[in-house]
């Protein structure tokens, strides 16, 4: 079956169309410029080829051409399994369905109810999806994009705070440290292995001019984890 989208030729071009793989012998049609998609309506033809021959004397403009449709299909007589046109009847492959091009000449095709859906039903869909679900999930992603953000910020803040006071603390721990004469250890004047503190009190070793107090040995319990922690 053949048809023509589009057909204007020049007074001067023919174009032959054969029905068989050969342009020899009796031709189809000559179509000229006398003729026209409406006039010409739809060729049928027996074979499974279709030849064309085009003569042109090269002179036109660039609105003389033509676009055709080329459809197989089997006698609508016949039992018709596959899809049949509405109006000559054609029995057509369903593969042809819904692709944008009329093979039925009528339109039928393309016109299926729910398997051909209109435009509207692109604009409702997104990648098949319903427009409502790619909405929804679209604001769900924004809702927990914020949730993790939110909580991002909440830990930065709080760790912010907190680095003030454990830097006021390491320097109180230091300054106790050297109250204590242990500083010694740290820049190395007495070695680690060989300092202990007495159980009477650290007084074989001043720190300044007053010496050591006398520290009962219950306060020494409270000075020794600290002693520790800056060894």
């Amino acid at each position: 079956m053949l048809r023509f989208d589009m057909l204007q030729l020049d007074c001067n071009d023919h174009l032959y169309v054969y029905d068989g793989a050969h342009a020899v012998g009796t031709y189809k049609a000559d179509l000229t410029c006398k003729d026209t998609k409406q006039s010409v309506g739809v060729l049928l033809t027996k074979t499974n080829f279709l030849t064309f021959k085009y003569v042109t004397d090269n002179w036109g403009t660039e609105t003389n051409g033509f676009k055709m449709v080329i459809t197989s299909f089997k006698d609508s007589k016949l039992n018709c399994a596959d899809f049949r046109c509405t109006l000559q009847e054609y029995c057509i492959h369903p593969d042809l369905l819904c692709d944008g091009v009329n093979h039925c000449a009528d339109g039928s095709d393309e016109t299926v109810g729910a398997l051909c859906p209109g435009p509207d039903r692109y604009i409702n869909t997104i990648f098949g999806i319903d427009l409502t679900w790619v909405v929804l999930i679209g604001v769900s992603s924004l809702v927990v994009c914020g949730c993790i953000i939110g909580v991002t910020i909440c830990v930065y803040a709080r760790n912010s705070r907190s680095t003030p006071n454990q830097l006021h603390s390491s320097i109180q721990l230091n300054q106790m440290i050297e109250s204590n004469g242990s500083s010694k250890h740290l820049q190395g004047t007495l070695p680690r292995e060989t300092t202990t503190l007495p159980a009477s009190g650290n007084l074989h070793h001043p720190a300044g001019p007053l010496g050591y107090l006398h520290i009962p040995h219950k306060l020494m319990a409270k000075v020794r984890p600290i002693w520790c922690l800056a060894n």
